[in-house]
């Protein structure tokens, strides 16, 4: 069981990564740039009784008291290259070759494209371990891009929940310094 909480991590890290297009590196302006002056929020609307906390690597994680289920990356200035459902859906297969994927429910709008799937790792004897659901979304929001996914150990209702708060993030006017 941990080893395949720990690929599943190695899968939310890929896809959140290596979206073509969505590497907030080098063209990412920096937090010093003149652009940074006035600060804009974000706002993920969380369920009742979540907490949101930025992790070390920057991303906003939110969930229940103590067990982060969402992870938002944001890639500034990315919002034209939003991946279609298609393309999460391509991505998440060619990421978990170690897994069984089933695609369980597809929501495409102009602004976002989520994507809602359950995987069960694939065992050395040729059968499948236990399932767990998941998310993988991408929201746009002006130029920037939002790119959203559940951790390991999500329950079927924190993926849902999930998928609510990724739909609905929005970015905050800027306020004066």
């Amino acid at each position: 069981m941990r080893r395949a909480r720990h690929i599943a991590s190695g899968v939310v890290l890929a896809l959140l990564s290596g979206c073509k297009g969505c590497d907030g590196g080098k063209d990412s302006p920096d937090a010093s740039s003149p652009e940074q002056t006035s600060r804009s929020g974000v706002k993920v609307p969380l369920p009742e009784g979540w907490s949101a906390q930025v992790a070390p690597d920057d991303s906003f994680q939110a969930g229940p008291p103590g067990r982060p289920v969402l992870r938002v990356d944001l890639r500034r200035g990315k919002g034209e290259e939003m991946p279609s459902v298609e393309d999460l859906a391509d991505r998440v297969r060619a990421e978990s070759k170690n897994f069984e994927v089933s695609l369980d429910q597809e929501e495409e709008k102009d602004t976002y494209a989520l994507l809602r799937v359950t995987l069960a790792p694939k065992q050395g004897d040729g059968g499948v371990g236990a399932a767990a659901p998941a998310l993988f979304g991408a929201r746009r929001v002006g130029n920037d891009l939002f790119l959203c996914a559940t951790l390991p150990g999500a329950t079927p209702e924190d993926v849902r929940l999930a998928t609510e708060a990724c739909r609905e993030i929005e970015v905050q006017a800027a306020q004066p310094r």
